[in-house]
């Protein structure tokens, strides 16, 4: 059993230790997760959805970054079944029932979510519905009209129930997108696909399988189990890390950590108590550590408060910060090697290479001589892998503080296996 248990029945854990744990529950190390994308996205829970496309989107690069070079196509398949759009279905626009995979819905963010875990979210849809709106008032008649057409027709996109605008911001929204978007915030449509970054929703009595439209969970039942999966999906976690997982508020962890099954934790240098997973304690974390690239939004680092205790790794997304105040670039993607996040590369693509704009490494990563070589060989593997799941034959650095020489030698022998 990892960790030791100590007065009061806490479970103490070194750091380390607890990195360990939270790489071997993200699936990062150890052998790689048997079972393919379905079984990585019932293991995390929720994969998280952004408009940003570098090499590719950010949830078809969380499962990338766990299983190699998994096709996108097939990615897309496990996320959202036999559509009949974008996932190589008859083309009829409608699926069988209970043909989904999984369904985008507002987790940590708005995310892809097991369809297993319809049932563990009636508590926020209960939420909108007794608030009676999000961001706007729904006009009135609109949801029968698309309650009728999503009968007929759907599933369909926006754009296709006739009420699309070109403005995507919220507060510019059409009477069709506030009513569509407030049937899926209480329940009554589903988000089964992304079509050409499009939303496209079926009436959730179509889309879900029956056996999960009748159970009917009171909240406490939903945030027990959200609690208990978040505990699983990062192996050891404090109270604000678990809230912060499916963007629940600490008051509710507080009202269902007893009756999750997680364990309490004491954690070297963490100032406040954790929870650990008890199947997670019950065997030491060990085996092949992950070099790879992560999306910023990926669950390993999502939150950074939390990447930063575990890791001690402070990052932030640039993407909307003027050019000219970037540190790191547009869309720095954090690099994974040996257990610990020792770098960031700003990707991009020119026809069949694949570019580093910028490759910047953690001041600790260069500290000797040898580390700063093995650093260079980790950089050098996690860009040749991304090169090849994309589809590029070659690879270039334009920037990084590290030694040309170095980088051209870390190139030329890495392979991307």
């Amino acid at each position: 059993m990892a960790g030791g248990t100590q007065a009061g029945g806490e479970v103490g854990l070194g750091a380390d230790e607890a990195r360990r744990l939270q790489l071997r529950a993200q699936g990062f190390l150890g052998a790689r997760p048997k079972g393919g994308v379905p079984a990585m996205l019932e293991r995390l829970g929720a994969v998280q959805l952004d408009t940003i496309s570098v090499l590719a989107r950010s949830h078809e690069l969380v499962p990338y970054a766990r299983l190699g070079t998994v096709s996108r196509s097939a990615i897309e398949a496990a996320y959202w079944g036999a559509s009949g759009r974008g996932s190589g279905g008859n083309g009829s626009g409608r699926a069988p029932r209970g043909g989904y995979g999984a369904f985008e819905y507002w987790a940590h963010a708005a995310s892809v979510i097991p369809m297993a875990d319809w049932p563990l979210f009636a508590f926020r849809r209960r939420a909108y519905l007794r608030r009676g709106w999000r961001w706007h008032k729904v006009p009135e008649g609109v949801c029968d009209e698309i309650r009728a057409r999503l009968k007929a027709d759907g599933p369909l996109t926006t754009k296709e129930l006739g009420g699309a605008k070109a403005s995507a911001e919220w507060w510019d929204w059409s009477d069709h997108k506030i009513g569509i978007e407030w049937l899926l915030d209480i329940g009554e449509v589903v988000c089964v696909e992304r079509v050409g970054w499009r939303r496209v929703y079926d009436l959730a009595e179509r889309a879900v399988p029956s056996e999960l439209l009748a159970q009917d969970l009171d909240d406490d039942a939903c945030l027990t189990a959200l609690v208990a999966r978040a505990g699983r999906a990062l192996g050891v976690a404090t109270r604000g890390d678990l809230a912060d997982y499916y963007r629940i508020k600490q008051d509710q962890v507080d009202r269902v950590i007893e009756a999750t099954g997680l364990v309490p934790a004491a954690v070297a240098g963490w100032s406040q108590r954790a929870w650990a997973d008890p199947d997670a304690l019950a065997a030491p974390p060990k085996g092949r550590h992950a070099t790879t690239l992560l999306s910023p939004f990926d669950s390993l680092v999502w939150d950074r408060a939390r990447a930063s205790r575990v890791f001690g790794f402070d990052h932030r997304l640039e993407a909307y910060v003027p050019k000219g105040k970037r540190v790191h670039g547009y869309f720095a993607m954090p690099l994974l090697a040996g257990g610990r996040l020792i770098g960031r590369v700003d990707p991009a693509r020119e026809g069949r290479t694949l570019i580093a704009r910028q490759a910047s490494l953690e001041p600790w990563a260069t500290r000797t001589a040898a580390r700063t070589e093995t650093s260079a060989a980790a950089l050098a593997t996690a860009l040749w892998r991304a090169a090849a799941w994309v589809g590029c034959d070659d690879v270039r650095v334009e920037r990084t503080a590290l030694p040309p020489t170095l980088v051209k030698a870390a190139l030329a022998t890495a392979t991307p296996h």
